[in-house]
């Protein structure tokens, strides 16, 4: 549980769990792991962060086991790889194993709980055993993980059973409760994905989907697990602006289901009767969100699913191939420049990948340095530009083509100071613009429907500061800022909501909520995969850093970027593929590409950015 458990937590004989390698199989043979036939069993601490193939197995209480040890024991059976916490439910007598729901929630704490006595009389038949230790986040029923703060305080209680005299778990609280490092060897994050439901593709056009982490066991038949949560639709957060395909109550037929690929790396889903009577564009729907959510399950993804109806007919069978005709991630947009202000404050481009091209002025009037910038913007598809004057007070729209024009500001802020006007400007996924006036008199969110007409105000009444950076997801349905407020700048996410038919203009953002919370000043974020930033801030007291985060307030497995000094802007793509380029104030405009180090491109340059 926790390596470092200790201060007046129980000691003494233990419970094992016992570690065995995936390709050994459950049992334990010969030179996977072997049990001592004499001494004492000694219990394993939490557990460092495993190989993927390791898979971790409690043992049951042994007869005659103190009350510490029943407590110990449980708290070991329930960072294990038991599929149905079957090993922990030992630990209860047969009240508490009826009433326990383990799958209620997860809470993750710093370290391992630690279980603490409460004082009992000797000879008693009850005693108390609290749990404390300091909340680091929570996962729902619905898989969501949520970051948490504050002390952790529970308990369990036990009884001396009267048939044999053996102590049992009679009362304890509903879910899970592990360490860190057990959460992180136990758990691996999977998007989900659904529809975006705040506007439709065009005509052939492939359907924008929206990626919906969640955390599921990782050694506990992952796939089935995620294929359930994916019927069960979004997670609470994103509902209301997202869809599912699958129709309501659709589960799958039966609940021993056990999902995997064949030979021809196939997944077939046999469905209950609420799927039955689906039409194929919708099975075909149904089978693209599938198969994205299963794309990083197995090394290569999985390259077909067949849905089953509840007689075991097909439904229907679709590709990856196919599958790309039906859903894209975000816009499907694949950019092909890399964009930054030179040292002339034009707006220039360099080729995604080939760092060997000097970067070129964009064609048309942001190009061509007719008006000096300090910040851009550039749309998804690559042909239109806005710029932010170097004062900060005026937005242009132009197209990338050459000769365009500019005409007058779209947008112009009353701030007294370069400071306390327009943030860089960001592009939606319906080709609108959006960008924040930090004017300390009039602070506003603003969208503009395709880059023109008057401001729209969106409603962000939630948000507690000023908005000091705005980038939009590719999905359009979540947007990232940067908040500042008594002098500590926050990340959060928040969820746009647009009006009805008898408001099309009006936008909204709701539920903001801090993506990384341990960071106390945020310089620069950037989107940089389908549910991942890139963040440059500081801890208090600390240097800056660089590091990837989880729209969910997760940290993605992996290395973070290799560091950076004095890092003012950060740019990333959706195509997680594609390198990071970064402003430094020691060394310009660099660019990392994937294991690689940070390269230099340009001395003096600012403000890079992908499109969006």
């Amino acid at each position: 549980m926790g390596a470092d458990r200790g201060g007046n937590g129980v000691r003494g004989r233990r419970p094992v769990r016992v570690m065995v390698y995936a390709g050994c199989g459950a049992l334990l043979l010969a030179g996977c792991a072997s049990m001592p036939d004499n001494g004492d069993l000694r219990g394993v601490e939490s557990t460092p962060r495993q190989d993927s193939q390791v898979r971790v197995y409690a043992m049951p209480p042994h007869p005659g086991a103190s009350a510490a040890e029943i407590v110990q024991g449980f708290l070991e059976a329930l960072t294990s790889d038991d599929a149905k916490y079957e090993t922990a439910g030992k630990y209860l007598t047969d009240g508490a194993r009826k009433a326990w729901d383990p799958y209620h929630s997860t809470t993750v704490l710093a370290d391992a709980p630690n279980p603490v006595p409460s004082e009992a009389k000797d000879g008693s038949r009850d005693v108390a055993f609290r749990l404390s230790g300091s909340k680091v986040a929570k996962v729902d029923v619905r898989h969501a993980y949520e970051p948490d703060a504050g002390q952790y305080s529970g308990s369990v209680h036990l009884t001396r059973l009267k048939s044999n005299k053996q102590w049992r778990i009679d009362s304890l609280p509903q879910g899970v409760l592990m360490g860190t490092s057990d959460f992180q060897r136990n758990y691996v994050s999977v998007n989900k994905y659904f529809y975006a439901s705040n506007g439709t593709s065009g005509s052939g056009r492939p359907l924008r989907t929206v990626a919906d982490p969640v955390y599921v066991r990782a050694q506990v038949d992952p796939m089935t697990q995620i294929v359930r949560a994916l019927l069960k639709g979004p997670t609470s957060w994103l509902d209301p602006v997202v869809r599912s395909s699958f129709p309501s109550g659709t589960e799958l037929k039966n609940s021993d289901v056990s999902l995997a690929p064949d030979d021809r790396n196939r997944v077939t889903v046999p469905l209950n009767d609420k799927a039955d009577r689906v039409g194929l564009p919708k099975c075909r729907q149904m089978a693209a969100q599938l198969l994205l959510t299963l794309q990083d399950l197995t090394p290569t993804g999985v390259d077909e699913v067949e849905f089953q109806k509840s007689d075991g007919t097909q439904l229907c069978v679709l590709n990856k191939s196919q599958a790309e005709g039906v859903a894209s991630h975000g816009t499907g947009e694949h950019p092909g420049y890399q964009y930054f202000i030179d040292h002339e404050q034009r707006l220039v481009r360099m080729p995604r990948e080939n760092s060997d091209k000097k970067p070129e002025p964009v064609p048309g009037a942001l190009g061509e340095g007719g008006k000096k910038l300090r910040a851009a913007a550039v749309s998804r598809d690559e042909g239109t530009a806005a710029g932010v004057s170097a004062d900060g007070r005026n937005l242009y729209v132009g197209s990338l083509v050459s000769g365009g024009s500019l005409g007058e500001p779209v947008v112009q802020s009353q701030g007294r100071t370069a400071d306390d006007r327009l943030t860089t400007p960001s592009w939606d996924a319906r080709g609108d613009l959006w960008v924040a006036d930090r004017d300390p008199k009039n602070p506003r969110l603003l969208l503009l429907q395709k880059g023109a007409g008057e401001p729209i105000v969106v409603g962000a009444s939630q948000l507690d500061g000023r908005i000091e950076a705005v980038r939009v997801a590719a999905d359009g349905v979540r947007i990232a800022l940067i908040v500042e407020k008594d002098g500590k700048s926050s990340l959060q996410i928040g969820r746009i909501q647009r009006s009805g038919p008898d408001d099309p203009r009006g936008a909204f953002v709701f539920d903001p909520r801090s993506v990384a919370p341990q960071l106390e000043e945020v310089t620069a974020m950037s989107w940089a995969g389908d549910s991942r930033l890139v963040v440059v801030g500081s801890e208090k007291g600390a240097v800056q850093q660089m590091r990837y985060v989880q729209v969910d307030g997760s940290t993605p497995l992996g290395t973070s970027p290799s560091a950076l000094a004095n890092v003012k802007e950060i740019a990333a793509s959706e195509d997680e593929q594609l390198p990071l380029v970064a402003h430094s104030e020691t060394d310009g405009i660099v660019r990392l590409s994937a294991g690689e180090q940070w390269q230099k491109v340009v001395q003096d340059g600012t403000a890079p950015v992908y499109p969006g």
